[in-house]
């Protein structure tokens, strides 16, 4: 007995198919944690002031790359990278703000100049624009600020005057970005062979 039209089965077209979806590699972060008061103070203007930064308060000690080698490789090749590095002192100094961006600038000291230009030799993982002579060191407050509460956020900040006036820095995390967050992939303790 036949189908009713309705039923009857169609043939279904083929799909082309499409070259594999190729995703972008990971960004990576080598970063420095602001100490606990300071880390604290920054999530509370954060709050306070009604904005956000990408992920908690953390120090770039270069700018976010993408790398050639696997995750473990990363991790083994900072580890013996980082070897020899010891603990330092990051001096905080004011405020500083760019179209969409307010942040805490840091002094580049020489001694964080150095780790700085140190950190850029990791293998198979160049430098970025925003490395370099390009190097600000600093601790976002705002990202996305938009032109119409650029002077009351200005105007704030005036007022705004850190707990702290440097932090020591003991160790340094690998972190990966995702979804609007900087995830902390591994922790390499300093002065510590």
């Amino acid at each position: 007995m036949p189908l009713p039209h309705r039923l009857r089965s169609t043939p279904i077209p083929a799909v082309p198919e499409s070259p594999p979806t190729v995703l972008p590699r990971p960004l990576y972060g080598l970063v420095a944690w602001p100490c606990s008061t300071l880390d604290r103070w920054l999530r509370q203007q954060q709050q306070r002031l009604g904005v956000r930064a990408f992920g908690e308060p953390h120090l770039n000690l270069r700018a976010p790359f993408s790398a050639e080698p696997s995750e473990a490789a990363l991790v083994d090749s900072l580890r013996s990278l980082l070897a020899q590095t010891q603990p330092f002192e990051v001096e905080v100094g004011g405020w500083r703000v760019f179209p969409g961006t307010v942040f805490l600038e840091c002094h580049l000291s020489p001694e964080l100049l150095a780790l700085h230009d140190h950190v850029l030799t990791l293998p198979g993982a160049p430098p970025q624009p925003y490395d370099q002579k390009e190097y600000i060191p600093h601790l976002t407050l705002a990202l996305g600020v938009l032109p119409w509460a650029r002077d009351a956020l200005n105007s704030e900040l005036l007022q705004l005057t850190p707990p702290v006036s440097r932090f020591t820095v003991s160790a340094l995390s690998l972190t990966r970005e995702g979804g609007g967050e900087v995830r902390e992939i591994h922790t390499f303790p300093l002065g510590k062979e």
